[in-house]
């Protein structure tokens, strides 16, 4: 069985992984060929090493609560490099004023009476307005619905928009009156149906305190950054089945299975084929003019982020939170800004600061294009209306990400689900996976890596070996 992969992204490496890991451990004759169009794997990770800094360019960081990625880091060798982040202080800035996340938040729910009464964030109408999830009723339906109707129902129009809308707007990039409530936190409308009010169901599902622990943060990284992660996957494949650098031009179905005519002019045929590109690029591959329109119709936003380097004397404000979240009604470019120094100690020396500053959103994608020059006087100019920055960083580096935000929009899943049975059934053999479909974290890409091989090797009826 010859299986192509299609993207050299996070989940095109862990699904080349698991199926040669698989094929080793059976002894069988499954060869995988991996194709990336760039000279470089990882997709979205990209580490910029400057001078002692260590400098993410995508995503810094994953989730520890979801195993699949710390799995794979320790499969990999890298058990002793993972590193958990500081816990400290977040903020929300509204009305040029960095508000404290009240503590007890839970993605922005209450669950402590003391700091949602003292902030300043809401008005005391609005904090009356989200008392009422205490005595309203749970909502009777079974459809989706947008994340933003569900919260204002709940908790009202002050507390999402300065608060949830900000904390959420940094996962998704996106409106979050348009994304689905049931493709990114469904876990909140079990909460509503089994305690009614999502104040008193968050708090109830907040574990007891026992004995005084070292409170360990919820994300983890990698001592030489998420570069190294891409490079260990890579060092453990078969050199001679990863394909650089090698752009796909369509797939062409034919009596052997699967024709690939790549740009350069080859061609090759295969069993199977897995795309892990984003669904605007997978679209481009398919004739079927249902595909096309299918995956063309999954939204994305684009974002750019801008990584600073100070001698910390430079930053003269008391501020030592690790960063901040901007309100939705504010005039700010930047979205968020993250003091990485603090937050990830090991990223810069200890008499530097290193700050990793967020533009663009829906509706204001714009500014992403413009000039490196342009867009870091942007930044400044907004980081001193709310912290005292003199002068200019001594490195800089501005990272751009078109089309890179997948939008799960109400009634995504159902889209992905017709989606995908499409596929099947014109396309047999033929699977995709990745952040464009069942969540856009690096454990849930790795997740669906691992799937994608398991859904496979059940097509062939092999009996996973490995994979559970």
């Amino acid at each position: 069985m010859k299986v192509a992969i299609i993207g050299g992204g996070i989940t095109g490496l862990t699904a080349a992984y698991y199926l040669q890991k698989e094929a080793l451990a059976q002894n069988s004759g499954i060869d995988v060929d991996l194709f990336e169009s760039s000279r470089e794997l990882g997709g979205k990770i990209k580490t910029n090493y400057y001078k002692d800094f260590i400098i993410e360019q995508g995503p810094d960081s994953f989730l520890a609560r979801k195993e699949s990625a710390a799995k794979l880091a320790k499969e990999v060798g890298l058990e002793q490099e993972l590193f958990s982040n500081t816990t400290g202080q977040a903020y929300v800035l509204k009305d040029d004023i960095l508000h404290p996340i009240p503590g007890g938040a839970v993605m922005g729910i209450p669950t402590k009476l003391g700091p949602f009464l003292t902030t300043g964030l809401f008005s005391p109408i609005g904090k009356l307005r989200a008392a009422l999830d205490l005595v309203l009723p749970k909502y009777q339906t079974v459809q989706d619905q947008s994340l933003g109707e569900f919260f204002r129902r709940r908790l009202g129009s002050e507390v999402v928009d300065n608060l949830i809308e900000p904390l959420l707007s940094g996962i998704y990039a996106g409106n979050i009156d348009r994304l689905s409530l049931q493709s990114t936190f469904p876990q909140f409308k079990e909460v509503e149906q089994q305690h009614r009010s999502l104040i008193l169901g968050m708090k109830a599902q907040r574990r007891p305190k026992t004995e005084p622990q070292k409170k360990q943060g919820a994300f983890l990284t990698l001592k030489n950054g998420l570069q190294s992660f891409v490079d260990a996957i890579e060092n453990h494949l078969d050199e001679d089945a990863v394909y650089k650098e090698q752009p796909l031009e369509k797939i062409v179905p034919n009596d052997e299975g699967y024709q690939l005519r790549f740009q350069n002019g080859e061609t090759r045929v295969y069993d199977n084929v897995v795309f892990t590109t984003p669904p605007h690029v997978t679209a481009s591959f398919f004739q079927d003019e249902k595909l096309k329109g299918g995956f063309s119709s999954i939204p994305s936003t684009s974002v750019a982020t801008i990584a600073m380097a100070f001698d910390k004397s430079q930053i003269t404000s008391d501020f030592h939170g690790t960063g901040f979240v901007v309100s939705k009604k504010s005039d700010y470019h930047i979205t968020a800004c993250t003091f990485t120094h603090l937050k990830w100690g090991h990223t810069a020396p200890d008499d530097k600061a290193l700050l990793r500053c967020y533009v663009g959103k829906p509706g204001e994608e714009a500014i992403v294009d413009k000039e490196d020059e342009e867009l870091k006087d942007i930044v400044l100019k907004d980081l001193n209306r709310v912290i005292a920055v003199n002068g200019d960083p001594e490195y800089y580096k501005v990272t751009r990400w078109h089309d890179a935000m997948p939008q799960y929009e109400v009634h995504h899943q159902q889209q992905i689900n017709e989606l995908f049975q499409t596929l099947q059934d014109t396309y047999p053999g033929v699977f995709v996976a990745g952040a464009g479909y069942h969540g856009v974290g690096l454990p849930d890409c790795i997740k669906q890596g691992e799937e994608v091989i398991q859904q496979i090797l059940s097509a062939a009826n092999i009996k996973p070996a490995l994979l559970s």
